[in-house]
Protein backbone atom coordinates (compact mmCIF):
# COMPACT_ATOMS: atom_id res chain seq x y z
CA UNK A 1 0.00 0.00 0.00
CA UNK A 2 0.86 3.55 -0.90
CA UNK A 3 2.02 6.22 1.93
CA UNK A 4 -0.86 8.04 3.64
CA UNK A 5 -1.41 11.43 2.86
CA UNK A 6 -2.94 13.48 5.56
CA UNK A 7 -5.88 16.19 4.91
CA UNK A 8 -5.18 19.09 7.38
CA UNK A 9 -8.45 20.50 7.98
CA UNK A 10 -9.56 23.97 9.44
CA UNK A 11 -12.57 26.25 7.64
CA UNK A 12 -13.15 23.50 5.22
CA UNK A 13 -15.20 20.75 6.44
CA UNK A 14 -16.69 18.89 3.20
CA UNK A 15 -16.13 16.51 0.90
CA UNK A 16 -17.58 18.17 -2.56
CA UNK A 17 -15.65 21.02 -4.02
CA UNK A 18 -12.56 19.90 -1.61
CA UNK A 19 -9.01 20.25 -3.64
CA UNK A 20 -7.16 18.95 -0.44
CA UNK A 21 -9.17 16.01 -0.27
CA UNK A 22 -9.31 15.55 -4.20
CA UNK A 23 -5.16 15.88 -4.34
CA UNK A 24 -4.94 13.24 -1.31
CA UNK A 25 -7.45 10.87 -2.67
CA UNK A 26 -5.55 10.79 -6.13
CA UNK A 27 -2.38 9.61 -3.98
CA UNK A 28 -3.06 7.14 -1.68
CA UNK A 29 -5.07 6.56 1.29
CA UNK A 30 -5.87 9.27 3.42
CA UNK A 31 -6.32 10.33 6.88
CA UNK A 32 -8.50 13.65 7.55
CA UNK A 33 -7.20 15.64 10.54
CA UNK A 34 -8.29 18.54 12.58
CA UNK A 35 -6.29 20.45 15.41
CA UNK A 36 -7.95 22.24 17.97
CA UNK A 37 -5.05 24.98 18.07
CA UNK A 38 -5.61 27.71 20.61
CA UNK A 39 -1.73 28.66 20.71
CA UNK A 40 -1.33 29.66 17.63
CA UNK A 41 -4.23 32.21 17.55
CA UNK A 42 -4.13 33.42 21.09
CA UNK A 43 -6.21 36.20 21.96
CA UNK A 44 -8.09 35.02 18.69
CA UNK A 45 -8.76 31.26 19.66
CA UNK A 46 -12.69 30.64 18.57
CA UNK A 47 -15.49 32.03 20.52
CA UNK A 48 -17.86 30.36 22.57
CA UNK A 49 -20.35 30.64 19.80
CA UNK A 50 -17.91 28.70 17.07
CA UNK A 51 -16.72 26.46 19.18
CA UNK A 52 -20.42 25.26 19.75
CA UNK A 53 -21.17 25.45 15.99
CA UNK A 54 -17.43 23.57 15.53
CA UNK A 55 -18.72 20.41 17.76
CA UNK A 56 -21.62 19.78 15.82
CA UNK A 57 -19.89 20.49 12.81
CA UNK A 58 -17.08 17.90 13.58
CA UNK A 59 -19.20 15.74 14.60
CA UNK A 60 -21.70 15.81 11.19
CA UNK A 61 -18.52 15.40 9.26
CA UNK A 62 -17.19 12.23 11.34
CA UNK A 63 -20.56 10.85 10.03
CA UNK A 64 -19.75 11.58 6.67
CA UNK A 65 -16.44 10.15 6.29
CA UNK A 66 -17.43 6.86 8.49
CA UNK A 67 -19.96 6.27 5.37
CA UNK A 68 -17.19 6.19 3.28
CA UNK A 69 -15.29 3.98 5.56
CA UNK A 70 -13.11 6.75 6.84
CA UNK A 71 -12.19 8.30 10.08
CA UNK A 72 -11.93 11.72 11.28
CA UNK A 73 -8.91 11.71 13.60
CA UNK A 74 -9.17 14.66 16.11
CA UNK A 75 -5.59 15.84 17.99
CA UNK A 76 -5.17 19.00 20.42
CA UNK A 77 -2.36 21.78 20.29
CA UNK A 78 0.30 23.74 18.35
CA UNK A 79 -1.13 22.82 14.75
CA UNK A 80 2.31 22.96 13.64
CA UNK A 81 3.83 20.99 16.12
CA UNK A 82 1.02 18.11 16.26
CA UNK A 83 1.07 17.88 12.46
CA UNK A 84 5.08 17.28 12.17
CA UNK A 85 4.73 14.72 14.62
CA UNK A 86 1.75 13.16 13.35
CA UNK A 87 3.77 13.11 9.99
CA UNK A 88 6.39 11.06 11.27
CA UNK A 89 4.32 8.75 13.28
CA UNK A 90 1.99 7.49 10.33
CA UNK A 91 4.23 8.09 7.72
CA UNK A 92 2.58 10.41 5.82
CA UNK A 93 3.81 10.90 1.86
CA UNK A 94 2.24 15.29 2.28
CA UNK A 95 0.22 17.32 4.54
CA UNK A 96 -2.77 18.35 1.78
CA UNK A 97 -4.78 21.85 3.05
CA UNK A 98 -6.60 24.63 2.14
CA UNK A 99 -4.87 27.83 1.85
CA UNK A 100 -6.18 30.12 5.05
CA UNK A 101 -5.49 34.50 4.89
CA UNK A 102 -5.83 34.78 8.78
CA UNK A 103 -2.21 35.72 9.93
CA UNK A 104 -2.40 33.01 12.29
CA UNK A 105 -2.77 30.45 10.15
CA UNK A 106 -0.78 31.94 7.51
CA UNK A 107 2.11 31.67 9.90
CA UNK A 108 1.50 28.22 10.85
CA UNK A 109 1.52 27.24 7.22
CA UNK A 110 4.96 28.65 6.58
CA UNK A 111 6.39 26.85 10.05
CA UNK A 112 5.04 23.63 9.17
CA UNK A 113 6.23 23.99 5.52
CA UNK A 114 9.76 23.72 6.99
CA UNK A 115 8.67 20.44 8.84
CA UNK A 116 6.94 18.53 6.29
CA UNK A 117 6.03 18.60 2.45
CA UNK A 118 2.74 20.61 3.03
CA UNK A 119 0.54 21.51 -0.62
CA UNK A 120 -1.38 24.53 -0.33
CA UNK A 121 -4.67 24.51 -2.44
CA UNK A 122 -7.14 27.35 -2.79
CA UNK A 123 -11.23 26.72 -2.37
CA UNK A 124 -12.13 28.74 0.36
CA UNK A 125 -12.89 32.15 -1.87
CA UNK A 126 -14.22 32.23 -4.98
CA UNK A 127 -10.80 33.30 -6.32
CA UNK A 128 -7.72 33.31 -4.69
CA UNK A 129 -7.20 35.92 -2.47
CA UNK A 130 -4.69 38.16 -3.74
CA UNK A 131 -4.89 37.20 -7.33
CA UNK A 132 -6.74 40.06 -8.64
CA UNK A 133 -4.37 43.13 -9.12
CA UNK A 134 -4.89 46.77 -10.79
CA UNK A 135 -3.79 48.13 -13.97
CA UNK A 136 -0.90 48.64 -11.70
CA UNK A 137 -0.31 45.27 -10.42
CA UNK A 138 -1.61 46.13 -6.96
CA UNK A 139 -4.09 44.96 -5.15
CA UNK A 140 -7.01 46.62 -5.23
CA UNK A 141 -8.34 48.43 -1.96
CA UNK A 142 -11.52 49.61 -3.03
CA UNK A 143 -14.53 47.18 -3.59
CA UNK A 144 -16.68 48.54 -6.78
CA UNK A 145 -13.10 48.54 -9.22
CA UNK A 146 -12.73 44.58 -7.07
CA UNK A 147 -15.71 43.62 -7.92
CA UNK A 148 -15.81 44.42 -12.03
CA UNK A 149 -12.28 43.15 -12.14
CA UNK A 150 -13.80 39.50 -10.25
CA UNK A 151 -17.02 39.33 -12.31
CA UNK A 152 -14.75 39.45 -15.80
CA UNK A 153 -12.49 37.20 -14.06
CA UNK A 154 -14.18 34.58 -12.75
CA UNK A 155 -16.38 32.70 -15.51
CA UNK A 156 -18.06 29.62 -15.67
CA UNK A 157 -17.45 28.02 -12.43
CA UNK A 158 -17.58 24.04 -11.60
CA UNK A 159 -17.10 22.33 -8.65
CA UNK A 160 -15.49 19.42 -7.40
CA UNK A 161 -17.94 16.44 -6.50
CA UNK A 162 -16.73 14.36 -3.26
CA UNK A 163 -13.81 11.94 -3.70
CA UNK A 164 -13.78 8.43 -2.85
CA UNK A 165 -11.40 7.90 0.02
CA UNK A 166 -9.32 4.86 1.02
CA UNK A 167 -8.58 4.25 4.56
CA UNK A 168 -4.86 3.63 5.65
CA UNK A 169 -3.65 0.16 6.87
CA UNK A 170 -3.86 1.47 10.67
CA UNK A 171 -5.06 4.61 11.96
CA UNK A 172 -3.54 7.44 14.73
CA UNK A 173 -5.29 7.58 17.93
CA UNK A 174 -7.63 10.20 17.95
CA UNK A 175 -8.96 12.33 20.97
CA UNK A 176 -12.47 12.27 21.60
CA UNK A 177 -14.54 15.30 20.43
CA UNK A 178 -16.52 15.41 23.91
CA UNK A 179 -13.36 15.99 25.60
CA UNK A 180 -12.80 18.95 24.18
CA UNK A 181 -15.64 20.68 26.06
CA UNK A 182 -16.66 22.99 23.03
CA UNK A 183 -20.21 23.02 24.40
CA UNK A 184 -21.32 24.68 26.91
CA UNK A 185 -22.88 23.20 30.04
CA UNK A 186 -22.80 25.33 33.21
CA UNK A 187 -24.91 27.07 32.16
CA UNK A 188 -26.04 25.67 29.06
CA UNK A 189 -27.13 29.06 26.93
CA UNK A 190 -27.27 27.22 23.64
CA UNK A 191 -30.49 26.28 24.21
CA UNK A 192 -32.18 29.05 21.33
CA UNK A 193 -28.93 27.69 19.08
CA UNK A 194 -30.53 24.02 18.07
CA UNK A 195 -33.60 25.86 17.52
CA UNK A 196 -31.98 27.85 14.81
CA UNK A 197 -29.32 25.71 13.53
CA UNK A 198 -28.60 21.89 12.00
CA UNK A 199 -24.38 22.80 11.33
CA UNK A 200 -22.49 20.55 8.82
CA UNK A 201 -22.50 20.21 4.33
CA UNK A 202 -26.18 18.37 4.19
CA UNK A 203 -27.73 21.51 6.02
CA UNK A 204 -25.55 23.44 4.35
CA UNK A 205 -26.82 22.25 0.75
CA UNK A 206 -30.48 21.98 2.43
CA UNK A 207 -30.31 25.35 3.27
CA UNK A 208 -29.36 26.50 -0.49
CA UNK A 209 -31.79 25.18 -1.98
CA UNK A 210 -34.09 26.77 0.34
CA UNK A 211 -32.77 29.65 -0.39
CA UNK A 212 -33.13 29.30 -3.94
CA UNK A 213 -37.17 29.27 -3.62
CA UNK A 214 -36.82 33.18 -2.00
CA UNK A 215 -34.04 34.58 -3.57
CA UNK A 216 -36.36 36.31 -6.70
CA UNK A 217 -37.01 39.47 -4.17
CA UNK A 218 -33.76 38.99 -2.47
CA UNK A 219 -32.63 42.66 -2.63
CA UNK A 220 -35.70 43.66 -0.71
CA UNK A 221 -36.50 40.98 1.34
CA UNK A 222 -32.91 40.77 3.02
CA UNK A 223 -33.34 44.17 4.45
CA UNK A 224 -36.23 43.60 6.84
CA UNK A 225 -35.70 41.84 9.60
CA UNK A 226 -39.32 40.99 10.27
CA UNK A 227 -39.34 38.01 7.59
CA UNK A 228 -37.55 34.94 6.53
CA UNK A 229 -35.23 37.32 3.83
CA UNK A 230 -31.81 36.25 4.11
CA UNK A 231 -30.31 33.17 2.89
CA UNK A 232 -28.79 32.25 6.51
CA UNK A 233 -25.77 30.58 5.07
CA UNK A 234 -23.08 32.55 6.67
CA UNK A 235 -21.82 30.09 9.56
CA UNK A 236 -21.69 27.44 6.86
CA UNK A 237 -19.37 29.45 4.73
CA UNK A 238 -17.32 30.02 7.73
CA UNK A 239 -16.74 26.94 8.46
CA UNK A 240 -16.66 25.62 4.79
CA UNK A 241 -19.41 23.50 4.58
CA UNK A 242 -20.46 24.73 1.30
CA UNK A 243 -17.92 26.69 -0.42
CA UNK A 244 -18.81 29.78 -2.45
CA UNK A 245 -18.09 28.63 -5.37
CA UNK A 246 -20.72 25.86 -5.05
CA UNK A 247 -23.38 28.64 -4.34
CA UNK A 248 -22.14 30.85 -6.97
CA UNK A 249 -22.75 27.72 -9.65
CA UNK A 250 -25.87 26.93 -8.45
CA UNK A 251 -27.78 30.13 -9.08
CA UNK A 252 -26.24 30.75 -12.18
CA UNK A 253 -28.51 31.43 -14.89
CA UNK A 254 -31.09 32.56 -12.33
CA UNK A 255 -31.80 36.01 -13.68
CA UNK A 256 -33.34 39.18 -11.78
CA UNK A 257 -31.96 41.24 -8.84
CA UNK A 258 -32.24 38.76 -6.04
CA UNK A 259 -29.55 36.73 -7.80
CA UNK A 260 -27.27 39.60 -8.96
CA UNK A 261 -27.32 41.18 -5.15
CA UNK A 262 -26.41 37.62 -3.97
CA UNK A 263 -23.42 37.64 -5.88
CA UNK A 264 -22.35 40.77 -4.77
CA UNK A 265 -22.64 39.69 -1.18
CA UNK A 266 -20.80 36.62 -2.12
CA UNK A 267 -17.90 39.16 -3.90
CA UNK A 268 -17.45 41.30 -0.73
CA UNK A 269 -16.42 37.99 0.92
CA UNK A 270 -13.48 38.08 -1.42
CA UNK A 271 -12.95 41.44 -1.35
CA UNK A 272 -13.02 41.26 2.64
CA UNK A 273 -10.20 38.29 2.49
CA UNK A 274 -8.32 40.42 0.26
CA UNK A 275 -8.48 43.15 2.80
CA UNK A 276 -6.80 40.74 5.56
CA UNK A 277 -3.86 39.34 2.52
CA UNK A 278 -2.71 42.94 2.42
CA UNK A 279 -3.47 44.29 6.01
CA UNK A 280 -2.90 41.02 8.64
CA UNK A 281 -3.64 43.61 11.27
CA UNK A 282 -7.41 44.85 9.90
CA UNK A 283 -9.02 43.03 12.63
CA UNK A 284 -7.12 45.10 15.32
CA UNK A 285 -6.02 48.49 13.43
CA UNK A 286 -7.78 50.99 11.90
CA UNK A 287 -6.44 51.79 8.90
CA UNK A 288 -6.92 55.42 9.15
CA UNK A 289 -5.27 57.62 11.28
CA UNK A 290 -6.56 59.31 14.15
CA UNK A 291 -9.06 57.52 15.21
CA UNK A 292 -7.42 54.80 17.53
CA UNK A 293 -6.02 57.84 19.67
CA UNK A 294 -8.80 60.48 20.43
CA UNK A 295 -12.44 60.02 19.48
CA UNK A 296 -13.40 56.97 21.49
CA UNK A 297 -14.65 56.76 24.79
CA UNK A 298 -12.75 54.20 26.74
CA UNK A 299 -14.59 51.31 28.84
CA UNK A 300 -11.21 50.29 30.90
CA UNK A 301 -11.32 53.92 32.58
CA UNK A 302 -14.76 55.52 32.02
CA UNK A 303 -17.65 53.81 34.29
CA UNK A 304 -20.21 55.73 32.02
CA UNK A 305 -18.87 53.94 28.96
CA UNK A 306 -18.00 50.55 30.60
CA UNK A 307 -22.17 50.50 31.48
CA UNK A 308 -23.03 51.92 28.26
CA UNK A 309 -20.95 48.73 26.33
CA UNK A 310 -22.54 46.54 28.81
CA UNK A 311 -25.76 47.93 28.73
CA UNK A 312 -24.95 47.18 24.12
CA UNK A 313 -24.03 43.73 24.75
CA UNK A 314 -27.19 43.10 27.11
CA UNK A 315 -29.64 44.43 24.89
CA UNK A 316 -30.86 47.07 27.38
CA UNK A 317 -29.82 50.59 25.63
CA UNK A 318 -33.62 51.65 25.20
CA UNK A 319 -33.34 51.64 21.28
CA UNK A 320 -35.62 48.77 20.49
CA UNK A 321 -34.30 47.71 17.32
CA UNK A 322 -31.16 47.45 18.63
CA UNK A 323 -31.59 45.61 21.64
CA UNK A 324 -33.70 43.60 19.67
CA UNK A 325 -30.73 42.89 17.70
CA UNK A 326 -28.50 42.17 20.66
CA UNK A 327 -30.86 39.58 22.12
CA UNK A 328 -31.30 37.67 18.82
CA UNK A 329 -27.29 37.59 18.82
CA UNK A 330 -27.22 36.20 22.45
CA UNK A 331 -30.32 33.56 21.94
CA UNK A 332 -29.23 32.37 18.36
CA UNK A 333 -25.25 33.26 17.85
CA UNK A 334 -26.90 35.46 14.91
CA UNK A 335 -28.25 38.73 13.63
CA UNK A 336 -30.10 39.94 11.08
CA UNK A 337 -27.65 41.81 8.80
CA UNK A 338 -29.10 45.36 8.36
CA UNK A 339 -29.61 44.80 12.14
CA UNK A 340 -26.08 44.27 12.40
CA UNK A 341 -24.98 47.53 10.97
CA UNK A 342 -27.92 49.90 13.06
CA UNK A 343 -26.38 48.40 16.34
CA UNK A 344 -22.58 48.55 15.35
CA UNK A 345 -23.42 52.18 14.21
CA UNK A 346 -25.17 52.94 17.44
CA UNK A 347 -21.78 51.23 19.37
CA UNK A 348 -19.53 53.34 17.62
CA UNK A 349 -21.19 56.93 17.12
CA UNK A 350 -23.67 56.96 19.78
CA UNK A 351 -22.16 55.90 22.28
CA UNK A 352 -18.56 56.45 21.09
CA UNK A 353 -17.03 53.67 21.63
CA UNK A 354 -14.11 51.69 19.75
CA UNK A 355 -15.17 49.33 17.08
CA UNK A 356 -13.03 47.08 18.38
CA UNK A 357 -14.51 46.82 21.57
CA UNK A 358 -18.00 45.86 18.89
CA UNK A 359 -15.72 42.98 17.03
CA UNK A 360 -14.16 41.61 20.13
CA UNK A 361 -17.83 41.02 21.09
CA UNK A 362 -19.04 39.63 17.72
CA UNK A 363 -16.19 37.25 17.52
CA UNK A 364 -17.05 35.56 20.64
CA UNK A 365 -21.23 35.46 20.13
CA UNK A 366 -21.28 34.96 16.76
CA UNK A 367 -21.58 31.32 15.31
CA UNK A 368 -20.68 32.86 11.75
CA UNK A 369 -17.24 35.39 13.11
CA UNK A 370 -15.09 35.34 10.62
CA UNK A 371 -11.79 37.32 10.86
CA UNK A 372 -11.78 38.95 7.53
CA UNK A 373 -15.51 39.87 7.32
CA UNK A 374 -15.91 40.96 10.71
CA UNK A 375 -13.53 43.07 10.32
CA UNK A 376 -14.32 44.67 7.26
CA UNK A 377 -17.85 45.10 8.31
CA UNK A 378 -16.75 46.92 11.51
CA UNK A 379 -14.49 49.22 9.69
CA UNK A 380 -16.74 50.36 7.02
CA UNK A 381 -19.58 51.24 9.62
CA UNK A 382 -17.15 52.96 11.77
CA UNK A 383 -15.32 54.79 8.77
CA UNK A 384 -11.85 53.62 9.80
CA UNK A 385 -11.36 51.07 6.71
CA UNK A 386 -10.04 51.46 3.41
CA UNK A 387 -13.00 51.73 2.06
CA UNK A 388 -15.63 52.58 4.25
CA UNK A 389 -18.67 54.87 5.51
CA UNK A 390 -17.99 57.91 6.57
CA UNK A 391 -17.73 58.45 10.23
CA UNK A 392 -20.16 61.75 9.99
CA UNK A 393 -22.79 59.63 7.96
CA UNK A 394 -24.65 58.65 11.89
CA UNK A 395 -27.39 55.95 11.08
CA UNK A 396 -31.20 56.76 13.21
CA UNK A 397 -32.03 53.49 14.79
CA UNK A 398 -35.59 54.89 15.04
CA UNK A 399 -36.12 55.90 11.96
CA UNK A 400 -34.45 53.14 10.33
CA UNK A 401 -36.79 50.54 12.62
CA UNK A 402 -39.75 52.08 11.05
CA UNK A 403 -38.78 52.30 7.79
CA UNK A 404 -37.78 48.67 7.68
CA UNK A 405 -40.52 47.37 9.25
CA UNK A 406 -39.19 46.13 12.29
CA UNK A 407 -42.11 45.97 14.45
CA UNK A 408 -42.57 42.09 14.77
CA UNK A 409 -38.79 41.15 15.06
CA UNK A 410 -38.95 43.78 18.02
CA UNK A 411 -42.14 42.02 19.44
CA UNK A 412 -40.44 38.74 18.75
CA UNK A 413 -36.99 39.24 21.06
CA UNK A 414 -37.76 42.60 23.49
CA UNK A 415 -40.87 40.68 24.74
CA UNK A 416 -41.57 43.56 27.26
CA UNK A 417 -42.53 45.44 24.30
CA UNK A 418 -44.95 42.83 22.60
CA UNK A 419 -48.13 44.51 23.65
CA UNK A 420 -47.09 47.76 21.46
CA UNK A 421 -48.02 48.12 17.99
CA UNK A 422 -46.57 50.27 15.30
CA UNK A 423 -45.53 52.96 15.52
CA UNK A 424 -45.52 52.96 19.30
CA UNK A 425 -43.18 49.99 19.01
CA UNK A 426 -40.22 51.79 17.21
CA UNK A 427 -39.84 54.62 19.75
CA UNK A 428 -41.63 53.91 22.92
CA UNK A 429 -39.75 56.86 24.52
CA UNK A 430 -41.30 59.43 22.58
CA UNK A 431 -44.59 58.19 22.62
CA UNK A 432 -44.81 58.12 25.74
CA UNK A 433 -45.34 54.09 26.14
CA UNK A 434 -42.37 53.18 27.38
CA UNK A 435 -43.08 50.32 30.02
CA UNK A 436 -41.76 49.89 33.58
CA UNK A 437 -39.41 47.05 32.67
CA UNK A 438 -37.74 48.44 29.79
CA UNK A 439 -35.05 50.92 29.78
CA UNK A 440 -34.97 54.51 28.87
CA UNK A 441 -32.60 55.58 26.15
CA UNK A 442 -28.50 55.56 27.38
CA UNK A 443 -28.66 59.15 24.94
CA UNK A 444 -30.85 60.47 23.31
CA UNK A 445 -30.58 60.16 19.13
CA UNK A 446 -29.79 64.25 19.07
CA UNK A 447 -27.47 64.15 22.06
CA UNK A 448 -25.57 60.80 20.39
CA UNK A 449 -25.30 62.51 17.03
CA UNK A 450 -24.44 66.06 17.98
CA UNK A 451 -21.52 64.48 20.61
CA UNK A 452 -20.25 62.20 17.89
CA UNK A 453 -19.77 64.67 15.35
CA UNK A 454 -17.89 67.43 18.46
CA UNK A 455 -15.95 64.26 19.12
CA UNK A 456 -15.13 63.74 15.34
CA UNK A 457 -14.37 67.36 14.59
CA UNK A 458 -12.11 67.60 17.81
CA UNK A 459 -10.02 64.40 16.62
CA UNK A 460 -9.17 66.28 13.06
CA UNK A 461 -7.84 69.39 14.82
Amino acid sequence: MSKPHIVWLRRDLRLADQAAFHAAAALGPVIPVYVLDDETPRHRRMGAASRWWLHHSLEALAKELEAQGSRLILRRGKAADVLAALTQETGAGAIHALRHVEPWWRMAEKELAKAVDLRLYDGLYLLPPGSLRTGGGTPYKIFTPFKNALMDAIGDVDVLPAPKLSAPESWPVSDKLSDWALLPTKPDWAGGFHEAWTPGSAAALARMEAFKAILGPYRQDREMPSIDGTSRLSPHLHFGEVSPRQLWHAIAGMEGQGPGFFKAELIWRDYAANLVQQFPDYGARSYRDGYDDGLWRNPDTDDSAAADLAAWQQGRTGYPIVDAGMRQLWHTGWMHNRVRMIAASFLVKHLLIDWRQGEAWFWDTLVDADYPSNATNWQWVSGTGVDSNMFVRIMAPLSQSEKFDAGAYIRQWVPELAKLSDPYVHDPESFHCRPRDYPAPVIGHREGRERALAAYKAMKG
